[in-house]
């Protein structure tokens, strides 16, 4: 069986494999009523509004187009890379900086990709479309629609989003439901 853990940003859309229906939103939102802490709270105390929410999984979304998506990272190859560092009696400080240079950008990667959860934390910490406030609300309405769609009050959209069998589709699709969840159900933009 041939596993596909990544999918690059299509060139045309593609339909999703899951299908996120009105009624599925009808089910999270019920679901957010339910809830012991106030789904539009971050962090902070605040109250997110339904728009700044599906701004952030919409530029979650765009992010994910344009670096690409990984299903999960591959932890396991760090540990194979291995260092070849000389012996430092040997070496002069400029060759001891170098390899200290080299073996901090190969630790780091070059691999743009991200995982849903990483694109999501990437959007809340360094883009104008969302905050950690965002990012928190987000990550919960997607376990909501998650939990309505799969029927299962434990089940989380970070987990679901890493099933072998998942696809790019899959999450795009999933982060549009949540959007339109949140515009839908989300409350209104405080008047300021």
């Amino acid at each position: 069986m041939h596993v596909n853990t990544t999918t690059p940003a299509p060139a045309v859309p593609v339909s999703a494999g899951v299908v996120f229906a009105d009624e599925t939103l009808r089910k999270a939102a019920a679901l957010a009523g339910e809830r012991y802490r106030p789904v539009w709270t971050g962090a902070s105390g605040e109250e997110c509004s339904g728009e700044a929410v599906a701004r952030h999984l919409e530029a979650t979304a765009e992010l994910l187009d344009k670096d690409g998506w990984i299903r999960t990272y591959d932890y396991s190859s760090d540990w194979t890379k291995g260092t070849q560092t000389a012996d430092e009696d040997s070496m002069t400080v400029k060759d001891m900086l170098k390899s200290l240079l080299r073996m901090a950008r190969d630790s780091v990667g070059n691999d743009p990709r991200r995982t849903l959860r990483t694109a999501l934390r990437h959007v809340g910490e360094g883009s104008p479309y969302g905050d950690g406030d965002t990012d928190l609300v987000a990550c919960e309405v997607l376990d909501l629609l998650i939990q309505a769609h799969t029927g299962s009050s434990d089940a989380r959209a970070v987990p679901w989003s890493e099933r072998l069998h998942r696809t790019r589709a899959d999450i795009n699709a999933l982060l549009a439901a949540g959007a339109r969840f949140a515009r839908t159900f989300g409350p209104a933009a405080p008047n300021c």
